[in-house]
């Protein structure tokens, strides 16, 4: 469905200790993705929204819900004009999709999503 949390994204800067609060606190468990990078699917059971948890980037790097969108490219575009920053241009994921991240004007980070299995 377009225009819905799809996705959320906990930052960290040291994951064997994010892990363990998160899974004793919820009892999830975490699947490390294959590829160069470090980043962990979050495993909450078959009904629940989809979450990951990634190296945190910067001090000012939050959670992050994402936000499915027909179009990436065009919903940076309409952000900006409304007042928003670009922290994360849009990137894919390869055979996944598109993702990018925004600052609304009061400084909240949203991450926006696009389906596309071409995406490479």
């Amino acid at each position: 469905m377009i225009n819905t949390v799809c996705f959320f994204e906990v930052p960290t800067g040291n994951f064997g200790s994010t892990q363990k609060f998160y899974g004793e606190l919820f009892k999830w468990s975490f699947e490390k993705i294959p590829g160069p990078f470090r980043y962990y699917k979050i495993k909450m059971g078959s009904d629940t929204i989809k979450g990951g948890m990634t190296a945190r980037q910067d001090p000012q790097h939050t959670s992050v819900n994402y936000v499915k969108v027909q179009s990436v490219q065009a919903s940076l575009e309409k952000a900006q004009k409304l007042g928003a920053q670009v922290v994360v241009p849009t990137n894919p994921v390869p055979g996944t999709g598109w993702f990018a991240v925004i600052l609304d004007p009061e400084g909240n980070r949203i991450g926006l999503w696009q389906e596309d299995s071409s995406a490479g």
